[in-house]
C-alpha cells in the first residue's frame, strides 16, 4: 500500500503534520520514531509533550498489557472502577499532598481542550458572572471556548462565528520591558469607564507553548494572582503542555508558590500517549450538580493504570525531576551558545526546563530549520503566531547522547537554512 497517497486520498485537508514530516511512522521507542522503510528519527516533539516519559516505556507498557489481558474494565464512564480509584489516590500522595494542595479531581473528556471548557464553565457556575480574562498568544484549545480565549487569529477563525464573554490582555512583556502589564490589567479591572466588566476568572499559561514559547516571570504571576484575588476572580492556569515535569517540576508554577484555583491538565498525565484529562479544582469551587459536565470517554481505565505507574516511576522522590532541569540547562546553554555563534541568524532564545525555543526575526527560518532538521532525521517543530520560532521538546527521559546528537542536527540544519536565505556563516564558523 501507498501510505501517504492513501492518507492524501481519503482524509481531510485538516491534516498538518503530516505535511512537515512526510514519511510513514511504524514503530516507536524511547526518544526513536521508526518509518516503514527502518529509517530511525529522532523526536525532539513528543507529541507537542504528550510522551514526556518517551515512546513505548516498557514499565508503563507493561502495566497496560497487564490490566488488558486480565480483561479488566476498558471503559465506564464515571462508574467506579479498580483503575478509578487507584490512580485518584495515587495522584492525590505522589502529587497534590506533598505540594499541599487540596484540590479535587475532576475528569472531563479526555482532552485538554475539554479541561479548559470545563474550568471555563466552572468559573461562571462558580462567580455568576460571564466574562474571563485570557492573554495575548494564548492557546487554550480548538472547540468553541477554548478558541474564545486563545490569542491566534488562524485558530479564532476557524471557530465561525462570534467568540464572545472575554477579553483579551497583554501578557507579560508583550509590550517590551517598560510597560507594566499587571498594572494596565489592575486599572482596567478597577476603572469602571473601561469597558471591561467584572470577570469571573483569568486564564493563564506559565509558558506560552504554542504561542511561541512566551515566557512569564513568577512575579508578573504572583502579581497577577493577587488581581484575582482582589477582584474576586478565580485564578486558572492551563497547565496541559507546561505540565508533568516539561519544566523541571511536576506543575509548572511549583516554584513560584502559586495558588491556583483551577489547574488544567492533560497531554503527558497518561505517560503514554493514551487520552487523559483532568481538572483541578478547590473544593469551595467544586459545585456541580451530578451531570451538569459529563462526557463517553471520561472513563478511560486504560489511561488511569499507565498514569498511576508514570506517577510511581517519575514522580515518588526528587530524582527524575532533577535530570530534567539539568538536560534543561544543557538545551539552554547550547542554544545561547548557537545565537552567539551564528549572530546574523538573530535568534532570541527563551524557555524553562526541556521547553527550550529560538525565536528568530528573520521569521521563515524556523520552519528553514525544521524542514533541514528532518532531512537529518530529527523531528522538530515550529510555534508562534508566524511560526517563527524554533520549539525543542524532547522526551524528559532522552538519553544524554541523543539529546547531544538532536543539538548537533539543529546547528547543521542552522547552517543549512542560513544558506539557504543568504545568510553567510563565514566569519561564525572562522573561515
Amino acid at each position: 500500500m501507498d501510505f501517504l497517497n492513501t492518507i492524501d486520498r481519503y482524509e481531510s485537508e485538516v491534516r498538518s503534520y503530516v505535511r512537515s514530516f512526510p514519511t510513514v511512522f511504524e514503530k516507536a521507542r524511547g526518544s526513536w520514531m521508526y518509518d516503514i522503510d527502518g529509517n530511525a528519527y529522532l523526536d525532539f516533539f513528543a507529541g507537542a509533550s504528550v510522551l514526556n516519559y518517551g515512546h513505548n516505556h516498557p514499565e508503563l507498557k507493561r502495566a497496560l498489557i497487564d490490566y488488558l489481558e486480565a480483561d479488566n474494565i476498558t471503559h465506564s464512564l464515571d462508574m467506579a472502577s479498580v483503575a478509578r480509584a487507584e490512580f485518584l489516590k495515587a495522584f492525590n500522595d505522589i502529587i497534590l499532598e506533598p505540594r499541599g494542595m487540596n484540590h479535587r479531581i475532576q475528569f472531563p473528556g479526555p482532552t485538554g481542550t475539554n479541561a479548559v471548557e470545563s474550568a471555563l464553565k466552572i468559573a461562571r457556575k462558580a462567580k455568576g458572572r460571564p466574562g474571563v480574562i485570557a492573554f495575548t498568544n494564548a492557546f487554550h484549545g480548538m472547540t468553541l471556548g477554548a478558541l474564545s480565549v486563545t490569542g491566534n487569529q488562524f485558530k479564532r477563525d476557524g471557530a465561525g462565528v462570534p467568540l464572545s464573554h472575554t477579553d483579551s490582555m497583554p501578557y507579560d512583556s508583550y509590550f517590551g520591558g517598560d510597560v507594566d502589564t499587571i498594572d494596565y490589567l489592575d486599572k482596567l479591572l478597577t476603572d469602571g469607564g473601561s469597558g471591561v466588566g467584572h470577570p469571573a476568572a483569568v486564564i493563564v499559561e506559565t509558558i506560552q507553548a504554542e504561542g511561541g514559547v512566551n515566557v512569564a516571570s513568577g512575579e508578573w504571576l504572583q502579581r497577577l494572582q493577587d488581581v484575582c484575588r482582589r477582584h474576586d476572580m478565580l485564578f486558572m492556569i492551563d497547565d496541559i503542555q507546561t505540565g508533568n515535569g516539561r519544566t523541571g517540576r511536576f506543575f509548572s508554577f511549583e516554584e513560584y508558590d502559586l495558588d491556583p484555583d483551577v489547574v488544567t491538565v492533560s497531554k503527558s498525565i497518561s505517560g503514554y500517549g493514551l487520552p487523559l484529562a483532568l481538572v483541578l479544582v478547590k473544593p469551595e469551587f467544586d459545585i456541580w450538580e451530578p451531570g451538569e459536565h459529563n462526557g463517553t470517554f471520561r472513563g478511560f481505565n486504560p489511561a488511569m493504570i499507565t498514569a498511576k505507574r508514570a506517577l510511581e516511576l517519575f514522580w515518588s522522590d526528587q530524582r527524575f525531576s532533577r535530570e530534567v532541569e539539568a538536560k534543561g540547562e544543557r538545551m539552554r546553554r547550547f542554544l545561547e551558545g548557537l545565537t552567539e555563534r551564528y549572530p546574523q541568524a538573530r535568534g532570541c532564545v527563551r524557555g524553562r526546563g526541556m521547553m527550550q525555543a529560538v525565536e528568530f526575526a528573520h521569521k521563515e527560518l524556523a520552519g528553514a530549520i525544521s524542514k533541514r532538521a528532518f532531512a537529518h532525521n530529527l523531528v522538530i517543530e515550529t510555534a508562534g503566531p508566524d511560526d517563527e520560532t524554533l520549539k525543542l521538546l524532547p522526551p524528559l527521559t532522552t538519553e544524554e547522547k541523543d539529546l547531544e546528537r538532536g543539538l548537533e542536527i539543529i546547528e547543521q540544519a542552522l547552517i543549512e537554512a542560513m544558506g539557504e536565505f543568504g545568510l553567510s556563516t563565514a566569519e561564525a564558523a572562522g573561515q
